[in-house]
């Protein structure tokens, strides 16, 4: 019996572990934390965003640079295939409104505690616990246990699926960096994504909407707009609206310093139409109930106004309201890595090859978020994690077969 080591117990390793065992192989998966698949876990406090339910052009689109690569590995484990496995659980799924997929039980750990018990009724071993340090000078995985002591394995194929950096508490602290480049492996560097950014608030600002959400709202940057919501942080912004753009805001910030992202603050009000609202007698109204009364904005959003505009409560009535609906926002940098939703970045796509086995070093795989791709939420995350999962071992299966 062919052995396998998987390292790390998130949704791509133990994907690659079920699939594994099922074709007969010895699998066991080592895992740094007490428990495995902890941000699995962390994701679907909210509801777990399995996959995605749109076509698959527009699915693909979603990927950027990685989507030639990822196309045929999504189109051998689609989102319909994701569903068909989750149902295969007990844990039938729905499309939401959004067209995101979900478990009818909205939680993720349901869905873990089935799969735990397939991988173990299928013999999948699973050591806690095993922090991986490399290897040793005989070739020999090396792993610290939580006592201290040193423990080796020599499977005949190994799969590394440590994930990115974002969450490290959870397990994934991006490590295994120092340990692959030593061996000459290319890795693009680590960077936040899905993730919100630092704007200079003021202090009064800071301590008065730290903690509100602004909707509905429509940001643009770029020649992209959407509808969402953005909560504002005692540091700046956050929210699926800002994550949903964030890439192309991080890589902004990086070639020029800092980015301005437009707020549309009244998206069902055309401007020519607000601007007649606002030209009302102030009469006694501050401003903050003339704002409120006649340009139907929240106190967070007047806040926004007056934070950008000190000068709004004298403005014309056109002019303010064009800066209402097209209100600028300089954001200075991403929020830190540790506090993003995922990683952009790892090993570059072109270090492994057809089968996800690293080309200098044959017989070691890779899968999941530690290679370099990224996606907004809404499910393609997951889709991509578990479906790098499946092609890593067929890769393995392949190369043990030959």
């Amino acid at each position: 019996m062919k052995t396998v080591a998987v390292i790390g117990g998130g949704p791509a390793g133990l994907m690659a572990a079920e699939r594994l065992a099922t074709a007969g192989c010895a699998v066991t998966v080592y895992e740094r934390k007490p428990t495995p698949a902890r941000k699995f876990l962390m994701a679907g406090r909210g509801g777990l965003n399995i996959t995605h339910s749109e076509d698959m052009n527009s699915f693909m689109t979603r990927y950027g640079g990685a989507e030639a690569r990822l196309s045929s590995v999504i189109d051998r484990f689609t989102p319909a295939m994701l569903r068909d496995w989750c149902a295969g659980l007990g844990e039938e799924t729905f499309v939401g409104s959004s067209g995101r997929v979900f478990p009818k039980s909205f939680k993720a750990s349901p869905l873990l505690r089935a799969w735990q018990k397939r991988l173990a009724e299928r013999g999948v071993a699973l050591l806690t616990r095993h922090d991986w340090q490399g290897w040793n000078d005989e070739g020999a995985l090396l792993f610290k246990t939580e006592s201290g002591e040193m423990k080796t394995a020599m499977p005949d194929a190994t799969l590394l699926a440590l994930g990115g950096a974002s969450w490290p508490r959870l397990g994934a602290d991006g490590s295994w960096q120092s340990v692959l480049a030593a061996r000459g492996i290319g890795i693009a560097p680590l960077r936040p994504s899905n993730c919100g950014f630092v704007v200079a608030w003021t202090d009064v600002f800071r301590q008065k909407f730290a903690g509100q959400p602004v909707k509905p709202v429509i940001l643009s940057f770029d020649g992209t707009s959407l509808q969402g919501e953005v909560m504002m942080t005692q540091r700046g912004i956050e929210g699926g609206a800002v994550y949903a753009l964030s890439a192309a805001l991080r890589d902004a910030i990086e070639a020029k310093g800092a980015a301005t992202l437009t707020l549309d603050l009244r998206p069902g009000v055309e401007k020519n139409e607000l601007s007649r609202r606002l030209s009302a007698p102030r009469r006694a109204l501050s401003f903050a109930n003339f704002m409120r009364k006649h340009g139907g904005l929240s106190p967070v959003s007047i806040g926004l106004v007056r934070e950008t505009a000190p000068d709004a409560p004298e403005m014309a009535p056109a002019k303010l309201a064009a800066h209402i609906k097209s209100l600028p926002l300089a954001l200075q940098a991403p929020f830190p890595l540790e506090r993003a939703i995922s990683t952009a970045g790892g090993v570059r796509l072109d270090e492994i090859d057809n089968r996800f086995m690293l080309k200098k070093l044959p017989g070691v795989f890779v899968a999941g978020e530690m290679l370099d791709w990224e996606a907004p939420t809404g499910g393609y995350l997951l889709q991509a994690s578990f479906a790098t999962g499946v092609a890593a071992a067929e890769g393995i299966l392949s190369r043990l077969s030959s």
